[in-house]
């Protein structure tokens, strides 16, 4: 964090500092130019006074009495060196450097001194130079003209200056740059102080502590994050705890039936028991057995789609139809009086597995449960935004206290020869899908007629055609 910090923060001011380096030198120059300039043209004026007019009426020439020793007055050091030209009427060489480049340019249209003179910037004997041209009116007995003079100097001085108000300021940003970049990892340091502190904390935590995160005084900008950890925990919690539970479970219930298979198979070892009379035994047992551990894993794969989320639309109603169709044969063992109705398509978000086991789980335990040759009706509705599945028996019902009971794992009524986890997969799967599951007692006057065991889904979206 500092050090992304420190580049999303330094880099645009060290760019922004390098730019007005350059923007600042060049005005430097500018300012350097504006300053000196002024004493070029001094510089110009003075040697124009110096000027005269001699020859013939009608034929004047230009002459000129100007020493170097009249520039040393405008020369400001001796790192720069100063250079002059004068040329005449019809540009001939007058005085000074015969070879300093006759000036070729115009005059400014508007100049902001009150004379005739241009500036531009020019080599001299492979130096560059600054140059002041002046056109200077001369007038005498022999005529009048217009003089050409020209001032140069080079640029050491003027560079000089200019890099000396570059330095000095980049001094300055360059304290500016380290003042922010100190704050930076200041206010950096102080920020992540207390994501320090929590990071120590949950590092000190037991490896088994899966508890919620206390931290009341972090930042408010950790809370977010503090509040997705204690979520991400209280979900591994919810599965190690189930995790326990089940094995705990799966230990204990399966002990009783290996118990009782060894039993078996010593007392058909000893002959106590007929051989056929004892295989008949251990097959039940066996079964048994199968039932209870399918039902064990089918209970940890219903905590396994709890956790996977992102359920799928599937038809209910042709679950229901082909899970009756594949128990048909219980039906007619028992010579039970079926009723199957339901609406179709009734489309519910889930896994396909899961809305399987529940209907197999319900319809097995009203078969067990209903009068050989009574009544089973199965029923698939959708009122409003809910799909409504209605199990009804003609058994002799249940306590309001076992009722509720019943959902608990293990959990079996008094006549009920199985191993107590139907009804709980089935709660676990319809609270995985977000619905609900209730028993209820159906009769009138006090007179129980049967249990009516009662699902409720939510609807799912209908998915849009190819048209919309």
């Amino acid at each position: 964090m500092r050090s992304r910090l420190l580049l999303g923060i330094l880099l645009p001011v060290l760019a922004l500092v390098a730019f007005n380096a350059v923007s600042l030198y060049r005005q430097a120059l500018r300012a350097a130019d504006t300053a000196y300039d002024r004493t070029l043209l001094a510089s110009a004026k003075s040697i124009g006074e110096l000027l005269s007019v001699t020859g013939e009426r009608g034929a004047p020439q230009l002459r000129a009495a100007v020493p170097y020793s009249a520039l040393e007055a405008f020369e400001a050091d001796n790192r720069s060196r100063t250079y002059f030209k004068v040329s005449g009427f019809a540009g001939e060489m007058v005085s000074g450097f015969e070879d300093l480049p006759t000036w070729r340019g115009r005059l400014p249209d508007r100049g902001i001194y009150a004379a005739l003179v241009d500036f531009y910037d020019d080599r001299f004997r492979g130096e560059p130079v600054r140059v002041a041209v002046l056109l200077q009116p001369v007038a005498g007995q022999a005529g009048q003209g217009m003089a050409t003079i020209q001032v140069a100097e080079t640029l050491e001085l003027r560079r000089t200056l200019a890099r000396q108000l570059l330095v000095d300021t980049l001094w300055r940003q360059a304290a500016l740059v380290l003042v922010i970049a100190g704050v930076v990892i200041w206010v950096v340091q102080r920020a992540t102080r207390p994501v320090h502190a929590l990071s120590a904390a949950i590092k000190a935590r037991d490896p088994d502590d899966v508890s919620p995160i206390d931290a009341p005084t972090a930042p408010r900008e950790l809370m977010p994050l503090i509040d997705a950890t204690n979520d991400a925990m209280a979900r591994v919690a919810s599965l190690v705890a189930h995790q326990r539970r089940f094995v705990r479970d799966a230990s204990h219930q399966l002990r009783t039936p290996l118990a009782v298979l060894k039993t078996q198979v010593q007392s058909a070892q000893r002959g106590d028991v007929a051989p056929e009379v004892a295989l008949l035994e251990i097959g039940q047992t066996i079964d048994g057995a199968t039932q209870l551990a399918n039902q064990m894993l089918a209970l940890a794969k219903v905590e396994q789609l709890r956790q996977q989320g992102d359920p799928t639309p599937q038809d209910w109603a042709e679950v229901v139809r082909s899970v009756s169709l594949d128990l048909a044969p219980l039906v007619a063992e028992r010579e039970i009086d079926f009723e199957l109705d339901v609406v179709q398509p009734a489309l519910v978000l889930g896994h396909e597995w899961a809305l399987r086991e529940l209907v197999r789980n319900l319809l097995h335990n009203a078969i067990r449960h209903v009068p050989r040759g009574g009544r089973l009706s199965v029923r698939l509705t959708a009122p409003g935004a809910e799909a409504l599945l209605t199990v009804a028996d003609n058994g002799p019902g249940l306590p309001a206290a076992l009722r509720e009971r019943l959902f608990q794992p293990f959990a079996a009524g008094p006549t009920s020869s199985g191993s107590g986890l139907g009804l709980a997969i089935c709660r676990d799967i319809v609270q995985s899908l977000g619905g609900s599951l209730s028993l209820e007692n159906r009769g009138t006057d006090g007179a129980v007629e049967g249990l009516n065991a009662l699902v409720r889904l939510p609807l799912a979206a209908p998915v849009a055609g190819p048209h919309g």
